[in-house]
C-alpha cells in the first residue's frame, strides 16, 4: 500500500523572508512619520503598535528596541494602509485625513475608531477594505 507523502504547497522562491532587525527599525521610524501626518497622539501610536506609551515614547526618542513579531505584522499592515490611501487618493492630505472620517464600511466608525481596536485583525481589517477599494484583489 502506499503511503501518503506531505506536499510542500508553498513555492520557495514565494516564501516570505523574515523582517530584519533594521527593517523592522526603518519601519517604525516611517510609522512615527505617518502618525504624525494622521495627527495620532502617543497614546493612540502605542494602541495601533501595542507597546505601552513609555515604551513608544523611549523609542520614538532614541529609536526601537527589538520588535515582535506581531509588532512587525502591525507595522507592514500599517504601512500596506498608507500605501493603499496613497494609491487611492492623488491629494495625499485626503488620504491622511480618510484615517478619521466616519465610513459606512465601518457602520460609521472611522479606520482610526476601527484600528484603535488594539488587535491586529482590526489593523488588518482596514487594511483589506482598502486593497479591495484600490482592486488589490
Amino acid at each position: 500500500m502506499l503511503a501518503l507523502q506531505p506536499v510542500d504547497t508553498i513555492a520557495n522562491e514565494f516564501r516570505a523572508e523574515p523582517i530584519t532587525d533594521a527593517e523592522a527599525g526603518a519601519l517604525f521610524r516611517a510609522a512615527v512619520q505617518l502618525f504624525a501626518r494622521w495627527g495620532l497622539t502617543d497614546e493612540q501610536a502605542a494602541t495601533l503598535l501595542d507597546l505601552t506609551v513609555r515604551t513608544y515614547r523611549r523609542w520614538k526618542a532614541e529609536g526601537p528596541g527589538r520588535m515582535s513579531r506581531d509588532g512587525q505584522a502591525r507595522l507592514s499592515n500599517l504601512m500596506g494602509i498608507h500605501k493603499a490611501l496613497r494609491i487611492i487618493f492623488s491629494e495625499s492630505q485626503r488620504g491622511y485625513s480618510w484615517i478619521k472620517a466616519a465610513n459606512q464600511a465601518f457602520e460609521g466608525s472611522t479606520a482610526l475608531d476601527v484600528m484603535l481596536g488594539g488587535e491586529l485583525t482590526d489593523i488588518m481589517r482596514v487594511r483589506r477594505y482598502l486593497d479591495a477599494e484600490r482592486g488589490a484583489w
